[in-house]
């Protein structure tokens, strides 16, 4: 009894440090296990909290009840039992789905210890991290040991979490040796407006175009009128002479 005590408190101090399970540990229970539980004579209730020796809570489903329900006269035994655990909420009300689909949403958002006898859902609540597991093993409760997925999904944390240190440390022995750069300012980038069109590919107006040709005109009317010389009749220049 000592060591499955030791073991249970081993296997829950594992969870509740690396997985947030906390006390009182919410414990879901399928038909399954009550059918199990009544065939080897022993009250789920009793035998829980004798091997947790802490705050447990036992719960069930709406879905779980309904499927016990639906199976008839096998599962009458395990129907009366699972009926007296605490209805949790699973949000399937008015469209209830199987039991083991029910449970493995329950557990996707919840730490719940899952209680159940069904191999198939042992094996796909195994593969995911910080699935924690009951089962009976005759009359005797077992709490799983975590599960491969569990241990290497702590394993990577835990050097991920070396890893960010040592790089801090590194960064600051390099800072207080005066080995890391000093980080360079970021220049703000100039955001550049539109650029002026080139003149040279512009096609000028027609006002503009007008108006050129009316300065041409009247620079050659200057101009010719500039280099108009007067004649003096010849008469004239003889009395100018003679004078």
């Amino acid at each position: 009894k000592i060591s499955r005590f030791k073991k249970s408190h081993k296997t829950l101090v594992f969870f509740a440090s690396n997985f947030d399970y906390r006390e009182p540990y919410q414990v879901l229970i399928d038909a399954t296990f009550c059918q199990a539980a009544l065939q080897q004579k022993i009250g789920i209730d009793e035998q829980i909290k004798k091997y947790f020796q802490c705050g447990v809570k036992l719960l069930t489903t709406q879905c779980v009840i309904l499927e016990s329900e639906s199976l008839g006269a096998p599962l009458t035994g395990a129907t009366s039992i699972v009926k007296r655990f605490h209805v949790h909420k699973c949000g399937h009300e008015g469209k209830p789905v199987p039991a083991s689909e029910c449970i493995k949403s329950m557990t996707k958002d919840n730490r719940y210890v899952v209680a159940s006898q069904d191999r198939l859902l042992q094996e796909s609540l195994r593969k995911i991290p910080g699935r924690c597991l009951l089962y009976l093993h005759k009359a005797t409760p077992v709490l799983e040991a975590p599960s491969k997925a569990s241990k290497k999904w702590v394993q990577r944390r835990a050097k991920n979490l070396m890893l960010g240190k040592q790089v801090e440390k590194i960064d600051y022995m390099k800072e207080k040796q005066g080995l890391k750069p000093a980080e360079t300012a970021v220049k703000p980038k100039k955001h550049k407006g539109p650029k002026n069109p080139n003149p040279l590919s512009c096609k000028k107006s027609k006002k503009d175009k007008a108006k050129q040709q009316l300065k041409g005109v009247e620079q050659t009317a200057i101009t010719k009128a500039k280099r108009k010389r007067v004649k003096i009749p010849a008469h004239v220049k003889a009395a100018l002479g003679k004078d």
